[in-house]
């Protein structure tokens, strides 16, 4: 009977982790810009996890000669793309939830030379049935070679199970 118990029961005990998902999120940031990013997630021990991700940023101006925003001083204004890879160490967990810090690193161009990009941030998960999540970030980046040297925002959106 003993033996047959210990062949039946796991022989490792772990927190709910190890998930990949796939991540789709939108946010805003300071001064005047949106962005919007396509994540892959893989989940390490307790929810830490890594993060490789593809970012595209618009920022926004008012068209001069009409006094308002437009389609083109919103679409054709100052835009950037970037690849990079965050690590996240897991800080705080919950029974539906776990929060990490958010630190990482990115390289892309704004269409007309090359830039470089450090993130800091929080980002909190909220599980949901399935393996699937919504979350949001907070983040502060700092850009080398950008228009913008500081960005700071707020992302919201969807972890998506593999």
């Amino acid at each position: 009977m003993a033996l047959v118990a210990a062949l039946l029961l796991p022989s490792e005990a772990a927190a709910q982790s190890h998930g990949d998902h796939v991540m789709i999120g939108v946010g805003a940031s300071y001064p005047q810009g949106f962005e919007g990013t396509l994540s892959y997630e893989h989940e390490t021990d307790y929810h830490s996890a890594w993060e490789y991700f593809g970012t595209y940023y618009i920022k926004y101006k008012k068209d001069e000669t009409v006094g308002h925003i437009t389609h083109d001083s919103f679409w054709k204004n100052y835009r950037t793309w970037s690849v990079g890879i965050a690590y996240k160490p897991c800080v705080t967990r919950g029974r539906n939830h776990h929060g990490n810090v958010r630190i990482g690193v990115s390289g892309g161009s704004d269409f007309g030379h090359a830039i470089g990009t450090a993130t800091l941030g929080y980002e909190h998960t909220y599980n949901l049935y399935n393996g699937w999540s919504l979350f949001w970030q907070v983040k502060e980046d700092v850009v080398i070679r950008g228009e913008d040297r500081f960005k700071t925002g707020v992302t919201v959106g969807v972890k998506i199970p593999l």
